[in-house]
């Protein structure tokens, strides 16, 4: 369930023009092609409890989605309208600061998914060590910067690949990078058979290449060095993409779920 305030539903009413039952300029059938790239089946019964306009449905999509996908859902709603020239016919400078607006709303949710995620990942981990990251990386997030959090998010991330590679006796060095590291445990879980379809592995295997570009983002973009930091938005498509996949390995590998697991009991 998203946490939208009032004030907030509000001015997405008003950019997204639903004071008379519709969405932007949406019909049934496009309203519904949009909302199934999004996983959402807005016809179904479950958006339509305070009506069957549109409107309606995208005002109880609001209130039972989860913050992540309302958030996308959101994004996606305001490119639409820039690339349909939506409002053209309105002041450009009340447009401007109302998007603005908005685009806040949406990256607000999708910061507080992360946090989320990360309260998430310090459990599962189950060790003081990753808890203190998690509650940089955290902090970070909450203060709206998430490209401060960068450089403990990659910390984070070499202590978890590190973690699963000691319980298979994978060797690698201090100094080694991390996407190389990665590569090693990948191999691993690839003949253990930890994943159930190829397209699940070749998007882990992808990770390798991903990672080594973390280790530039650390290096030159982050503030692990005096660097001029990367902007907000990609900062937190670099936080979903690496907490999915913490998360996702902690499911699959056997091992390090049992292991962590036994640290809790």
């Amino acid at each position: 369930m998203s946490d939208l305030a009032g004030n907030e539903r509000n001015k997405l009413e008003k950019l997204f023009h639903m004071e008379d039952g519709y969405v932007l300029n949406f019909n049934d059938r496009s309203f519904r092609d949009f909302f199934e790239d999004y996983g959402v089946d807005i016809d179904g019964e479950l958006y339509k409890r305070q009506g069957t306009s549109k409107a309606n449905r995208l005002r109880t999509f609001w209130k039972v989605g989860e913050n992540r996908v309302v958030g996308r859902v959101i994004e996606g709603l305001i490119e639409y309208g820039i690339d349909e020239q939506l409002w053209k016919s309105s002041p450009p400078a009340l447009v401007e600061s109302l998007i603005k607006d908005c685009k806040r709303i949406s990256q607000r949710l999708l910061r507080d998914q992360i946090i989320a995620e990360l309260d998430e990942l310090a459990e599962v981990t189950n060790e003081r060590n990753f808890e203190l990251l998690a509650e940089e990386v955290r902090a970070a997030i909450e203060k709206r910067r998430p490209e401060v959090g960068l450089d403990r998010l990659h910390t984070y991330l070499i202590k978890f690949v590190r973690m699963g590679c000691g319980l298979y006796g994978i060797s690698f060095t201090r100094n080694e990078a991390i996407h190389c590291i990665v590569g090693k445990y990948i191999k691993v879980l690839r003949g253990g058979g930890c994943f159930e379809s190829g397209m699940a592995e070749s998007i882990l295997s992808s990770t390798i290449s991903v990672f080594d570009k973390f280790n530039d983002v650390r290096n030159n973009r982050s503030l692990a060095h005096d660097n001029p930091v990367l902007n907000s938005e990609e900062s937190l498509l670099i936080f979903n993409y690496v907490t999915a996949t913490i998360r996702f390995i902690w499911r699959v590998d056997p091992k390090i779920k049992e292991a962590t697991e036994q640290r809790k009991a």
